[in-house]
């Protein structure tokens, strides 16, 4: 059963997400914290039933047309036992909007099998290139590639989710956009 972060788990979340991710993906701690004061961004988190523990979350930023999971990780200790797929499957269960996220390009087996666990789960790999923009100081931009549940998207539409990404979650400017 997901619920909602709370700002007092933080630490457990961010230990995850240390672990889990390169250091160009993420921002530092101090930034990642100060997301929670934006009301457009939520973190669902599963609890280890015994130990009340967190071993998985999922980042997500929720606009009007648009739910966008940024982070998404299972603590080492129990990947692989089912528990993304079903942390993934209940929070679509409550969405009725587009849904997006971004992945690594396919090039070694761990990206492809990133891939096909998001494709296993009703997600479509969109051909268009897309590069993250630095997501803080100091991190370098990423090539990638969006995601979308339920259905490829136009080109348009692609355009309309990079440029929202870039606007609301990367804070790129209007004449950044233009490269």
């Amino acid at each position: 059963m997901t619920e909602l972060l709370k700002i007092q788990d933080f630490d457990q979340m961010y230990a995850i997400m240390e672990a889990s991710f390169p250091d160009d993906e993420y921002r530092g701690y101090e930034g990642q914290r100060q997301l929670f004061e934006n009301p457009e961004y939520k973190v669902f988190i599963h609890r280890n039933e015994e130990t009340k523990e967190i071993d998985g979350f999922l980042s997500a930023w929720e606009f009007d047309d648009i739910l966008f999971f940024e982070h998404f990780a299972v603590s080492s200790k129990v990947r692989n036992g089912g528990i993304g797929g079903r942390m993934l499957r209940e929070v679509l269960a409550k969405v009725n909007k587009m849904t997006c996220l971004e992945v690594e390009l396919p090039e070694g087996e761990l990206e492809k099998r990133r891939i096909s666990f998001y494709e296993r789960n009703g997600f479509c790999y969109n051909p268009y290139p897309y590069t993250q923009p630095s997501i803080a100081p100091g991190r370098n931009p990423i090539p990638l590639r969006i995601m979308t549940y339920q259905r490829t998207v136009t080109e348009a539409e692609y355009q309309k989710i990079k440029n929202l990404l870039y606007r609301r979650v990367y804070h790129v400017s209007e004449q950044q956009m233009k490269y």
